[in-house]
């Protein structure tokens, strides 16, 4: 039996971003606060402390921060008509563990989302009609609006210190910052990050091709900062030890960075870590959650009785665990029936390198996760999708990330792939090579979902996630259309080689390679119990007191960077609660 904690108002499954921010909310409203992380204790003093912070192998190689895939991991396959085998090496995504989650070894890049996204269904079908749109492609509305979330977007901006310049304030366009898009209040915090090399090339030869480049939103301190919370950044000084990494810098806006120093002294607030949660509780009725049941660091089952349950882990947790809680009904490819699962999409990111001759200096071992220039001309709707032939978008960008020798050298093509030619190659190219990318974004379709695998359990004996994902050819073909313009704008910075990944029809989705951990939907949000697991404030369909967070919300994937619009929904959907779910707990959406 196990063994039963003192109830609390509300119990938070994983305490990442989204975890942090609705722990803060909820405790600043009063209520008694348990949060469950199933890894372990962090912060920037002991855990990212010179030297040990830039250490390669520890971290780049052996994903010190990432999950334990020996532990708990996923399966996945191509189509449902494959069996699916585990994810056993760290490749396509990067899911991270322990207190603050993947927004330690995030990169900080700070993006919104246009407004017709948010609407994409309906504006697809205005403008181009509802024929347009493919057969198995299960595009939706999204049901809140880019008003609706402006604040949140704007307050998430100020706890992170997000470094950036505004290209629309209150509808007025300022003449720098990005011109597409949506208004915003006001300006960022901080202004932006300097440009490093392969940025300042990449501006230079965009804007001469007649495109509109802007400097990233980053996540990353240009000066010193104090935030809302009266937590303390420092400038960033471009170690190039960010994204894989934890800050050393208090630099890169993190949980630990941003919002824990604060909300640990709430004495309303418990944090519990090595807390595997295993299932949500729900009484007889099926309608009401009761608590969660973990296994904790000495391997014994722990029942935390609750009257709010969150669930605020990582993407992929969050929808097992509605999995294997029977809360909501499992989708069915076949049918069409059911909601968990549902909408489960990814992101496209095609990457070039580029070589120039040694005139050009790039120093690719500095730099920071967000630091960069990027265009929008070809995100969302901004362009004509009739004459490109498919249904979505995607920023393009030239960064400079930092990358030491351990990461990996790109080389041009044709060099030796050992030996003096090889190490001839490096001496001529490291210092003078840069990247350039294009993020993408990935619509629902009938046949991409998440379900509890049949076969494979994880060491808790629980069923493991899995994903049934491939691309498919409207984004393949956008994947060649982004490819083109890669290359156009690579050939316009003066590289003399290019070498890369560019998606194209007849490609699947290769798991090895790191591509992104931008994974989306899977407890999709919306208007209808039909074809949504959540309602407009996050909240269960299903279940009134049990409200799920995080990028698996997405009815569709986002050509950005996801995580500004998953803070933004975080302390939108607090906002909700503390407004009109406490004064009166109980569906707060009629259906």
């Amino acid at each position: 039996m196990p063994t039963t904690m003192k109830p609390v108002d509300a119990v938070i499954v994983g305490f990442g971003w989204t975890g942090a921010i609705m722990a803060m909310e909820l405790a600043q409203a009063g209520l008694n606060v348990v949060a469950l992380e199933r890894g372990g204790p962090a912060n920037t003093v002991p855990n990212w402390a010179y030297p040990k912070v830039v250490d390669e192998i520890a971290q780049s190689v052996r994903h010190g921060l990432l999950q334990d895939l020996s532990v708990s991991t996923v399966t996945i396959r191509h189509s449902r008509d494959e069996r699916a085998a585990p994810y056993r090496q760290i490749g396509s995504f990067k899911p991270g563990t322990g207190v603050g989650g993947a927004g330690i070894h995030w990169s900080g890049v700070h993006s919104r989302v246009m407004p017709e996204e948010l609407r994409f269904r309906s504006h697809i079908t205005e403008r181009y009609g509802a024929s347009f749109i493919p057969a198995d492609m299960q595009l939706q509305d999204w049901p809140v609006s880019y008003d609706d979330l402006e604040p949140h977007f704007d307050r998430f901006e100020y706890v992170c210190g997000t470094a950036g310049e505004a290209g629309n304030i209150g509808g007025v366009r300022t003449g720098g910052g990005n011109p597409f898009e949506a208004p915003r209040a006001r300006g960022f915090p901080l202004p932006p990050l300097a440009d490093p090399p392969t940025a300042s090339l990449f501006a230079k030869a965009t804007r001469e091709l007649g495109y509109h480049p802007y400097a990233l939103p980053a996540a990353n301190a240009s000066r010193a900062y104090t935030n809302p919370y009266g937590c303390q950044l420092g400038p960033c000084n471009f170690c190039g030890f960010c994204s894989d990494y934890g800050c050393i810098n208090y630099s890169k806006a993190s949980p630990q960075t941003t919002i824990l120093p604060a909300l640990f002294r709430m004495p309303n607030f418990t944090l519990r870590t090595d807390a595997h949660v295993l299932k949500v509780n729900v009484d007889d009725t099926g309608r009401r959650a009761t608590g969660v049941v973990y296994v904790d660091a000495q391997g014994r089952e722990v029942e935390q009785p609750a009257a709010l349950v969150v669930l605020a882990a990582f993407h992929l947790h969050n929808v097992r665990l509605m999995l294997s809680s029977a809360i909501g009904t499992p989708y069915d490819p076949v049918t069409g029936q059911g909601t968990v699962g549902r909408n489960f999409c990814y992101q496209l990111i095609n990457s070039v390198n580029l070589f120039f001759d040694k005139s050009i200096y790039i120093n690719q071992f500095m730099g920071a996760g967000g630091v960069g220039r990027a265009i929008d001309d070809f995100y969302g709707d901004n362009f004509d999708h009739a004459q490109a032939g498919f249904i979505g978008g995607g920023v393009m960008w030239g960064r400079q990330t930092g990358n030491g020798p351990v990461r990996g050298i790109p080389l041009p093509p044709g060099t030796p792939h050992w030996g003096s030619g090889w190490k001839q190659g490096v001496r001529d190219h490291y210092l003078h090579s840069g990247r350039i990318e294009a993020q993408m974004s990935n619509m629902a379709y009938r046949g991409c979902y998440l379900d509890l695998d049949p076969v494979y359990r994880d060491a808790y004996g629980t069923p493991l996630l899995r994903m049934t994902l491939n691309w498919q050819d409207n984004e393949l073909r956008m994947s060649e259309f982004f490819g083109q313009k890669l290359s156009q704008i690579g050939r316009a910075m003066g590289a003399q080689a290019m070498s890369g990944r560019i998606l194209k029809r007849g490609d699947n989705w290769d798991t090895r390679p790191y591509q992104s951990t931008h994974i989306n939907g899977g407890t999709a949000m919306g208007a209808d119990p039909r074809t949504s697991v959540v309602n407009r404030y996050l909240q269960s369909w299903d279940v009134p007191n049990l409200f799920v967070l995080g990028a698996n919300v997405f009815p569709h994937g986002v050509g950005y960077n996801p995580t500004g619009l998953v803070g933004a929904l975080t302390y939108w959907a607090a906002a909700g609660i503390r407004s009109i779910y406490l004064k009166n707990p109980g569906p707060m959406v009629s259906t």
